[in-house]
């Protein structure tokens, strides 16, 4: 029996290359172009670094869950559906640690090279089909990070921190108060608890 011919060189980067090595990409061959077809995908992906602002975005690797319909168009393939993703931050009042579920709806157009779309619109204005392929994860990123809140809260109604203490004020007893000295007594009071002869003095434990 013959020997199975070698490889071709360069073969098995070129399979690297291809696009179902990415679980982001969306083989269209199966849809076609023709108006009307229509394909449903359900996928869970993890998610890739960055997806962030600064106090709150979406943990690396956590699961993106997709269930999105495409459709085939004149200009190009219509995307549209549902997007969940965890997300974890902190509290932009009282520094919290957040965690949260996004749950979005999508609705975009990639069009097709060529297309009238794609030749009235700026690069950055519209999506693309690449080949035979469409990627999905610049679509997913914009669409979580522009829904990221900048200034996250743990709860609608959370009141912060307590600027003397610094504890969350959530927590302590709705009467809670600090003794306010007038800035201008400040020094003289320092010199008094100092001085022998006050509790303070006499004491120091009690400091």
């Amino acid at each position: 029996m013959p020997a199975a011919p070698p490889p071709r060189p360069g073969a098995a980067s070129t399979d690297a290359r291809r696009p179902a090595a990415n679980p982001w990409f969306v083989d269209l061959r199966e849809l076609g172009r023709r108006a009307g077809s229509m394909q449903e995908i359900e996928r869970t992906l993890p998610a890739p670094a960055d997806w962030r602002v600064e106090l709150i975005g979406v943990p690396e690797g956590a699961e993106v869950r997709l269930r999105l319909r495409l459709e085939s168009v004149m200009e190009g393939v219509l995307v549209s559906g549902e997007v969940d993703v965890p997300v974890a931050g902190s509290c932009a009042r009282c520094l919290e640690p957040i965690e949260d579920t996004l749950e979005l709806d999508v609705q975009e157009l990639f069009a097709y090279e060529g297309s009238t779309t794609e030749a009235t619109s700026e690069e950055d204005e519209v999506r693309r089909v690449e080949g035979e392929h469409i990627d999905l994860e610049p679509m997913v990123r914009d669409l979580v990070v522009l829904s990221l809140p900048l200034a996250p809260t743990c709860t609608e109604d959370c009141a912060g921190l307590c600027v003397d203490c610094g504890q969350r004020l959530d927590d302590l007893p709705a009467d809670h108060t600090h003794e306010q000295l007038d800035p201008r007594w400040a020094g003289l009071a320092g010199r008094f608890a100092s001085a022998p002869g006050t509790p303070a003095a006499d004491n120091p434990e009690e400091n």
